[in-house]
């Protein structure tokens, strides 16, 4: 182990503070932090939207196991003393943990790609791993947050890294949301399986259908957005660790690449890891986030979609469609007595909104990198991770205070189909195009029952109207 240039030493803890050195001075650090120099200058510079990185559990966790990963390589390929290595490994596993997240207060948005989050990273993990080895938090001589803890990487590697891990993470959370919406409306799908009602097109009386054929098209779209979602995969598990600054690899040890990530595969769990095959462009392209942000904006706007379409269905009481109840979930009006509103869908359209425009945040980031590198990483990280993270909280609340408590007003939904002009389309290849026509337009303009003008003119016998109008025959759903 060859030491680094030590800092100037510390003020006693007891005062309140130590004294760290970086290449722009000294700087007073809390004595109780385990951040260091580096993070205390981010800190000044970037108090920007009040969101640190101790709000994003999984980023803390991946750039743990990278750094994790990193010292067991370094160890293995010589690069490392493995007593280092060890005490560096075990800072990382409490982090990993859960250990220590409150220190990781770097501001969400910053300049340098990232750099801030690294260092704040490199920081935490050097003085934790300090205090493991009996040394005192700053004592940098014996274990440096840049020589043993960065050994062999680049916030240029480490950070597109650690947030391919973090949303991979985090996109197995969205994904089980998206199961159990799903699940949801398929036992509404079953449910209602049996419940007749007329479904529209612009708004206008089409055809009939189920209520649970409506139901169980919001299943089998969100099915769809799962599988769109399951595919994203794959492609934030091809990494750049191993390419430092811009993926060539200046300063890794042959062979650290290698065992790095196949370390990671062991810590994370992820048989699929892979190294990119090309590292100097891996290292400058972003754009599995641009992918990701697409399929979390298709999510988003079809998850808003059947949120409009419960409010519509369920708008009135009295006045409105009425044809299911959403569960009452608070007041709805600080004037108006017994009003009930539809919250819980309202809720998750703001969400969606959000993802939207997060989604043209990530678009610019991605179209704002020059040459070698992408230096807006941290919007990025921003962008993604709270809409991953907020779309699978709406999807459960969704699943959980609104669909599963979803009730139909079957009287109501049978009178509609009664009374609407849209029977008289199944009517249409007994009687005629131009005949049922003018059914139609003599039932909406004298509010008369459209089977009642077949009925009173003889047009069809009752056997052929119970035929041509039987759920099976309406719906294209097996006959019961």
């Amino acid at each position: 182990m060859t030491p680094t240039s030590a800092p100037r030493r510390t003020v006693p803890p007891d005062h309140g503070y130590r004294t760290e050195h970086d290449m722009l001075g000294d700087i007073d650090v809390p004595a109780d932090a385990y951040y260091g120099a580096h993070t205390a200058r981010a800190l000044a510079n970037f108090p920007l939207t009040g969101e640190t990185l101790a709000s994003r559990p999984h980023m803390i966790g991946a750039l743990a196991a990278v750094k994790c990963a990193a010292a067991r390589a370094n160890a293995e390929v010589g690069a490392l003393d493995p007593t280092l290595a060890g005490a560096i490994a075990d800072a990382c596993a409490e982090i990993r943990g859960g250990a220590l997240h409150e220190q990781f207060v770097v501001d969400l948005i910053q300049g340098g790609a990232g750099t801030s989050t690294n260092m704040n990273a490199n920081e935490v993990i050097a003085n934790r791993a300090l205090e493991l080895l009996g040394r005192s938090r700053g004592e940098y001589a014996l274990l440096h947050p840049l020589d043993h803890v960065n050994l062999g990487q680049s916030t240029n590697d480490v950070c597109p890294t650690a947030l391919r891990l973090a949303l991979d993470a985090q996109v197995v959370g969205l994904l089980a949301a998206l199961a159990g919406l799903r699940g949801a409306f398929e036992d509404k799908a079953a449910e209602f399986a049996d419940v007749l009602k007329m479904g529209r097109t612009q708004l206008q009386d089409a055809v009939p259908m189920t209520l649970g054929q409506e139901f169980g098209a919001y299943a089998a779209t969100l099915a769809e957005d799962e599988q769109r979602l399951a595919e994203v995969r794959p492609l934030l598990h091809e990494l750049s660790l191993g390419g430092t600054a811009i993926g060539t690899g200046l300063n890794a040890r042959p062979g650290y690449r290698e065992r790095a990530v196949e370390e990671l595969r062991r810590l994370t769990g992820i048989p699929t890891l892979v190294s990119a095959p090309d590292l100097v462009e891996a290292t400058q392209d972003v754009g599995v986030f641009v992918h990701l942000s697409g399929v979390l904006k298709r999510v988003a706007v079809k998850l808003s979609k059947i949120c409009n379409d419960l409010r519509l269905l369920s708008s009135g009481p009295q006045a409105g469609l009425g044809e299911i109840n959403l569960p009452a979930r608070q007041a709805g009006s600080s004037i108006m007595p017994g009003k009930v509103n539809p919250v819980i869908p309202e809720a998750v359209n703001q969400i969606a909104f959000e993802v939207i425009g997060n989604d043209v945040t990530v678009t610019l980031a991605a179209e704002g990198g020059q040459l070698q590198l992408n230096a807006f990483g941290p919007v990025i990280h921003r962008s993604l991770g709270a809409g991953l993270d907020h779309l699978a909280a709406a999807v459960r609340v969704l699943t959980e205070h609104c669909v599963r408590g979803i009730t139909a007003d079957r009287e109501r939904l049978a009178a509609t189909v009664a009374a609407s002009t849209g029977l008289v389309t199944a009517l249409g290849p007994a009687l005629g195009y131009e005949t049922a026509c003018a059914l139609a337009v003599e039932a909406h303009h004298t509010g008369r029952p459209a089977l009642d003008l077949v009925r009173e003119r003889a047009l069809l016998t009752e056997t052929e109207l119970d035929e041509l109008l039987s759920p099976a025959a309406l719906t294209g759903l097996p006959a019961l």
